[in-house]
């Protein structure tokens, strides 16, 4: 029976990421992976994932985003592969609502630079833009988007040139505590380790129990549109995008790598599921919710469908993550619930979780994502 420091379960970003840390630092670590690696299974695909400053989620988050850029961009410089697209980031809202608040907010905390635009003065400086006269936008320079597939392989081409080991197409059937360690069953083999890392995202609360009520997997659906200008969505002439509008809160992103502008709807039909019995085939409703806010808000980018996808969030209460380790089981730490915005921070939760798996605890802080926040 194989014996390793540490056993990660879940080789999408979040553990492709933590795996790499882990093997850098020469730990005996092994990545097992129900799917492919990559997969569009799950939470990491759709060949873009947005990256910001602009956080309107909470000021806390915005340390870790840098660390998450100069990962990046270490990563990046070590394979030779382009990972982070610079397009600039537009967050666009009703001036008084909490996601433009809390996006300045960030940014104010943090002295990261921004310019607040109205509708027509966004609209002039981006033209595929036409938002409506109560929606004011902060645009800050810095924001984009990642390859999320490219940064998976990435992380684990560099993993194994490091000495880890990864297995794609392998199921962890259980695990269980075997004194300080773990033993891990697989539908091929039997581990065991010393520390174990949960990051199966929408499959985590299967694996650790204790996250099953705060980390619940929604259905989400993407879609990519044949813009009439292609000119005006190309990362050079389009930010990425978070807007709250009546209809609800989209997000969206330029053309790159397919043809096609993307957008998606934040908890999309509100369909919470089981990640292994989901409808992953997508529905005329499915288009039409994204296809409404297009024609309203970018009519020039309103033309056919050229793709629509699934994904999935796994989404906790209070919309943060958890990153933590079990309260009954202290040799697992579990990464999770990233309510989706996770993608972005990756590269440190990785270094988190390496931190976690080999000292206990991290000096990145972590206070927010506390699993025992949920018992107050």
């Amino acid at each position: 029976m194989a014996n390793y420091d540490a056993i990660v379960i879940g080789v999408g970003g979040m553990g492709s990421a933590a795996v790499y840390h882990l093997a850098r630092r020469g730990l005996k670590v092994l990545g097992l992976e129900q799917y492919d690696i990559p997969h569009d299974m799950g939470s990491s695909h759709g060949y873009s994932r947005m990256i910001r400053y602009t956080l309107q989620e909470h000021p806390s988050y915005v340390p870790l985003v840098r660390r998450a850029y100069e990962l990046w961009h270490q990563l990046e410089n070590a394979s030779g592969e382009r990972l982070v697209v610079t397009t600039g980031s537009v967050r666009a809202g009703p001036p008084e609502s909490p996601f433009f608040l809390g996006a300045k907010e960030s940014c104010d905390v943090h002295n990261i630079p921004y310019d607040i635009l109205t509708s027509a003065e966004l609209g002039r400086r981006f033209p595929g833009y036409q938002l409506t006269e109560d929606i004011a936008s902060i645009y800050q320079a810095d924001g984009g988007f990642l390859l999320p597939e490219r940064c998976i392989v990435e992380h684990v081409r560099a993993a194994l040139d490091a000495g880890g080991e990864v297995h794609g197409r392998e199921t962890v059937q259980d695990w269980e505590p075997l004194g300080e360690g773990v033993r891990v069953r697989t539908d091929r083999d039997t581990y065991t380790a010393n520390k174990l890392v949960v990051t199966a995202g929408a499959w985590a609360a299967k694996l650790a129990p204790q996250v099953a009520k705060y980390a619940v997997p929604e259905r989400q659906v993407l879609g990519w549109f044949q813009p009439e200008r292609p000119e005006l969505f190309r990362p050079e002439s389009f930010p990425v995008f978070g807007v709250l509008a009546e209809e609800g809160r989209y997000y969206g992103f330029p053309s790159y790598s397919v043809p096609g502008f993307k957008i998606g709807r934040s908890h999309h039909l509100l369909q919470q599921v089981d990640p292994d019995n989901m409808d992953r085939e997508v529905h005329s409703e499915d288009e039409e919710v994204l296809r409404q806010f297009v024609g309203r808000y970018f009519p020039l980018a309103a033309g056919p469908v050229l793709s629509l996808k699934t994904c999935i969030y796994t989404n906790t209460p209070d919309e943060h993550f958890i990153i933590d380790r079990l309260p009954t089981h202290h040799q697992v730490s579990v990464a999770a619930g990233f309510s989706g915005h996770g993608f972005k921070f990756a590269s440190v939760i990785g270094e988190i979780m390496a931190d976690l798996a080999q000292h206990g605890e991290t000096t990145h802080e972590i206070g927010l994502f506390k699993l025992d926040r949920f018992d107050t």
